[in-house]
């Protein structure tokens, strides 16, 4: 009776342990079947999102190089235009250039054409309303001659000129000397600079061109001398003595609309 019972016992005691052992591994199946079941899971939506991810890429890299490429072109053609409308402006100054050019060419031409012409007229009307210089004077090559009335000291006759923005007589330049040797002037003061020293009488010629000619202040002139004319001649004599005063200017432009209506009709 005892022997059946422990049998009993122990054949309870490897049932059990078998339905526990059975029980085990099916609750250890279904786990690892549920642990595979959600990696595979994950794995599958990390692929979707990389390949989504590579599609995002792919399709931004061909809108920006698509973006790039219109563009590229769009600057090329502004670039073509720039180039044209740098050539047409070019094309246009060169042209204007030339256009001026020839403007100025024909301007000189015509004063130069006025110019001899209101010589002409001049020379047959001394005060012919094309005359450049003031009435009274009288007009050589670029400069124009007026001779004041009386007698003055040097520094008057400096003050005097300069009031009518002119200057006593210069001689510096061959036109000049053989227009002054014409004149046959006597005792006109000439703008040579006052000296310290008593110089002797010397020819009229072109040494005269390098002398000192007025320039500075004529302030205390006691006892320094100063130049004047004498036909051909020229002398020193005390500053403060008289003579006789010729200003020169330089002459305006001749105005052609001046030498046209002077001239007579049918001339043209």
């Amino acid at each position: 009776m005892p022997e059946e019972t422990l049998y009993a016992d122990l054949k309870f005691q490897d049932s059990a342990k078998k339905e526990e052992a059975q029980t085990s591994d099916k609750c250890g199946g279904k786990v690892s079947s549920a642990v595979s079941h959600s990696q595979h899971k994950t794995v599958v939506i990390l692929t979707l999102l990389c390949l989504l991810l590579f599609i995002g890429v792919v399709t931004l890299g061909g809108i920006f190089y698509t973006t790039l490429e219109k563009e590229m072109t769009k600057s090329n053609h502004l670039q073509s235009i720039k180039e044209e409308l740098q050539r047409n402006v070019s094309l246009q100054l060169t042209y204007n250039l030339s256009n001026l050019e020839k403007i100025q060419n024909l301007s000189t031409m015509l004063q130069n054409i006025a110019t001899q012409l209101c010589q002409e007229l001049y020379n047959k009307d001394p005060e012919h309303k094309c005359k450049p210089c003031p009435k009274g004077s009288q007009w050589y090559k670029d400069s124009c001659y007026s001779e004041a009335n009386g007698y003055k000291t040097w520094q008057e006759s400096v003050k005097f000129c300069s009031s009518r923005n002119a200057s006593l007589l210069k001689v510096k330049n061959k036109d000049v000397l053989e227009f002054l040797k014409s004149k046959k002037l006597r005792g006109y003061w000439l703008a040579l600079s006052p000296r310290e020293d008593y110089r002797d009488s010397e020819t009229l010629s072109e040494k005269m061109f390098l002398s000192e000619w007025f320039e500075g202040s004529t302030d205390d002139l006691n006892g320094m001398y100063c130049g004047f004319i004498d036909r051909v001649k020229f002398y020193y004599t005390y500053c403060t003595d008289q003579n006789k005063i010729i200003c020169e200017k330089t002459a305006s432009k001749v105005q052609v609309e001046s030498v046209l209506n002077g001239l007579p009709d049918g001339s043209l």
